[in-house]
């Protein structure tokens, strides 16, 4: 082989060729599609359409129900806060890998009703995996992605997100045929599959950490980076109407029945499947920034279109654009990070875990203060719904006052 020739060979294997990188790129998205698969969608989604089987089958009150479900929640925000010191500790890698195992085990070990502490314990955990694999997915995928393509990537990675609601609404209640305690293994038996073919397509494990002598040399977190953390807060508080009250309004507030309810279901499922995707492509195409503004006033119309019409259209069209945001507001919130704090993966993946923990912390507010608010205004929906579009108003409102600010300084 001639001087030349080797020269050649040696680049051509220290840069791999276009193909074979765009191959790697989708190995990895879809390995993070995966993950929020199975500790987002089905860990946190499935549980929903399994509540009245709980009550019927005995296995819980409908009082011990709804602690359950806010143990997910809790764990999800446990899952928030541990995910960079765990990383830190084991590598981000093999966390996202422990983590689909443990959100694997938990569907296996909710299949017997041994205890109300028993299945707490387990709800927690599953909701602990999912505030992981939030935090590190994305940080782990795309600083192996191109810029160009940091939106579709990310899409991609978090319409795993919607797969669960989805399945939610169609698997689940296909495996309640077969019964209760089939329809955990069942659960288990998919995530496991997942698990298993993942395992090998994620990038090589990077260290997330970093000495406290490199973090005292990053610059101070940009003013539009900490805005957008309660900007992604209060977005979370927009969605909980939908994400919790929709099937209920449908079904009791309009009086349509369970099955009418659940269709609804789907329909925010299907939007949570494509949500992310065409996020993606959009801040791809037009920048991160108008899009996320775009973002924010379509929403807050969707989730305030029940208060203006409840007609079987309106109600469709609210309940798809708002589950496209469920998870479309991911990609969209991840880009405007990487355009806000270009040149620190290690400061991108702190803003990114705080703009998480923010997440989690005001949707738990939101779901249990709403809950407070229904059942104190009599059952009233509508109000809840103008609470939501006013939190997603106020978020673009913050948006755009501070892009005035910017341009008067």
């Amino acid at each position: 082989m001639t001087n030349a020739n080797t020269k050649q060979h040696i680049e051509t294997r220290l840069h791999p060729q276009p193909g074979s990188e765009s191959q790697r790129t989708w190995r990895y998205a879809v390995a993070g599609l995966s993950a929020s698969l199975v500790g987002l969608g089905l860990a946190r989604f499935s549980y929903t359409p399994l509540i009245p089987a709980l009550i019927a089958a005995k296995w819980f009150s409908a009082s011990d129900v709804v602690y359950l479900g806010a143990a997910n929640l809790a764990g999800y925000l446990a899952g928030a806060l541990a995910a960079r010191a765990v990383a830190a500790r084991v590598g981000a890698v093999l966390a996202l890998r422990a983590m689909m195992v443990l959100a694997t085990l938990s569907f296996f070990a909710s299949s017997a009703p041994v205890s109300f502490t028993w299945f707490f314990a387990w709800r927690f955990l599953s909701g602990l995996t999912g505030g992981i694999i939030m935090v590190l997915a994305a940080s782990v995928i795309l600083p192996h992605t191109s810029p160009a393509r940091r939106g579709i990537v990310g899409g991609v990675i978090f319409a795993g997100v919607g797969l669960g609601v989805a399945a939610s609404g169609t698997l689940v209640p296909l495996l309640l045929q077969q019964g209760l305690q089939q329809s955990w293994v069942g659960l288990g038996v998919l995530s496991a599959v997942l698990t298993l073919a993942s395992w090998w397509n994620w990038p090589a494990d990077t260290t997330t950490g970093a000495s406290p002598a490199h973090q005292a040399k990053h610059h101070r977190t940009p003013t539009a980076a900490r805005a957008l953390l309660i900007q992604y807060g209060l977005n979370a508080v927009a969605l909980v109407p939908h994400m919790v009250f929709i099937v209920d309004f449908v079904a009791r507030g309009l009086g349509q029945g369970i099955a009418a309810g659940s269709r609804y279901w789907v329909l925010y499922g299907l939007g949570a499947i494509v949500g992310p995707l065409v996020t993606g492509h959009l801040g791809d195409r037009s920048g991160f920034g108008p899009a996320l503004r775009a973002a924010f006033l379509i929403e807050a119309a969707a989730v305030l279109l029940p208060t203006v019409s409840t007609a079987p259209a309106s109600l469709i069209v609210s309940s798809i654009v708002v589950g496209g945001f469920t998870p479309g507001i991911v990609p969209l919130v991840l880009g405007r990070i990487h355009e806000l704090v270009p040149h620190s993966s290690e400061q991108q993946r702190a803003t990114w875990s705080h703009a998480t923990t923010s997440f989690a912390l005001f949707q738990a507010a939101a779901a249990y203060g709403f809950s407070w608010i229904y059942a104190n205004t009599g059952g009233d929906y509508l109000v809840l719904f103008a609470l939501g579009g006013g939190a997603a108003v106020l978020a673009l409102a913050i948006d755009l006052g501070l892009a005035l600010t910017t341009r008067k300084a």
